[in-house]
């Protein structure tokens, strides 16, 4: 039996007055504010012997707050038989190769054929509880239809110091790079985006650039020009690095920038026009890639138990191949080689 674990926080003078779940939420990284708010509402916060139920009670300087985390309930997903791609695998982590069209944990309208479905079967008991009943193991998440690498942790442990590590940001070890094929072509070899990202004002399903929301940075740099048929700029390969992992980040912001990327339905709508502009076998790669062009081919983290550096790439999967391939073909036909 896997017992709870007890986080203590002593408030500074600096955070009194401050909400209590916003000042957890900042002292325990492994924690999203969801997941306070939800153990503070269910009896699990204490200041000094009292039960706190209110996530928005203001706090003093110098209350030491208790924070019960419950044992790591038993994952509720049935195990399914589904391929995995492993690049890695040892007793603590497994890092995948993702498919398109696979959606990360179950969630509505996705309640088998998940990545955790698959996971469950893989690793049966080992996987880590401590994301859910419906995300064990998920330390963070890839959208459906984006390609790639992801790590997951397979024992508590180790989810306790990954997300540590997704936390930190730029200060830590991270690194996740990403390959994306976007509209247009930037006028600067490389550059940085921070733009706050908060939920669309109109469409819930959607990020947006927002002046209230999380801060948000992404980096990026080209890697590739290509011309169209009329053999102007149509089409660019960009590397992106993030600081930050908001949800659909790199989508929203080379949309912000004007550069969208190439079939992202969400974001790139009003770009649908430019698909004219290419040649008929890009075009058609286009037509028949039926996502957005964008892949994690890049990720480096620390192994949370023994402290090596570890390093796995990505190639581009046969669907984003085809495409790079026939605007790379079509620059060349149109006199013209593929340049950052």
């Amino acid at each position: 039996m896997v017992d709870s674990v007890t986080e203590t926080v002593t408030i500074t003078a600096d955070e009194a007055g401050s909400r209590l779940d916003r000042v957890l939420a900042a002292h325990i990284a492994t924690l999203s504010r969801s997941r306070i708010k939800s153990l503070i509402v269910n009896g699990q916060v204490k200041v000094a012997a009292r039960t706190i139920r209110d996530p928005a009670a203001s706090v003093n300087s110098g209350d030491v707050v208790t924070v019960t985390l419950p044992p790591p309930e038993k994952a509720l997903p049935e195990g399914e038989a589904i391929p995995l791609n492993i690049v890695y695998e040892d007793d603590a982590i497994i890092v995948i190769d993702k498919p398109k069209d696979l959606v990360v944990h179950p969630a509505a309208g996705h309640t088998t054929g998940t990545l955790v479905n698959a996971l469950i079967a893989h690793c049966g008991a080992s996987l880590s509880g401590i994301g859910g009943v419906k995300r064990p193991g998920i330390v963070h998440r890839l959208d459906k239809d984006t390609t790639g690498l992801m790590v997951v942790a397979k024992t508590d442990k180790a989810h306790r110091a990954l997300s540590a590590q997704f936390a930190e940001k730029a200060a830590g070890p991270l690194e996740r790079g990403y390959l994306a094929i976007v509209w247009g072509a930037p006028d600067r070899p490389k550059g940085t985006i921070d733009a706050p990202l908060g939920r669309h004002p109109h469409t819930r399903d959607k990020q947006a650039v927002r002046k209230a929301g999380r801060s948000a940075v992404t980096h990026w740099q080209v890697l590739e020009r290509f011309q169209g048929a009329d053999r102007k700029a149509v089409a660019s390969l960009l590397a992106c690095t993030l600081e930050t992992g908001r949800t659909h980040q790199i989508r929203v912001h080379l949309a912000h920038i004007g550069h969208p990327i190439l079939g992202d339905a969400a974001y790139g709508t009003g770009f649908k026009t430019k698909a004219s502009r290419l040649g008929p076998e890009a075009r058609a790669a286009l037509e028949g890639l039926g996502r957005q062009a964008l892949h994690a081919y890049l990720l480096k983290i620390e192994h949370p138990e023994t402290g090596d550096l570890l390093e796995f790439r990505s190639e581009l999967p046969g669907d984003l191949r085809r495409l790079y391939g026939a605007l790379h073909i079509e620059t060349r036909e149109a006199g013209r080689e593929p340049r950052k």
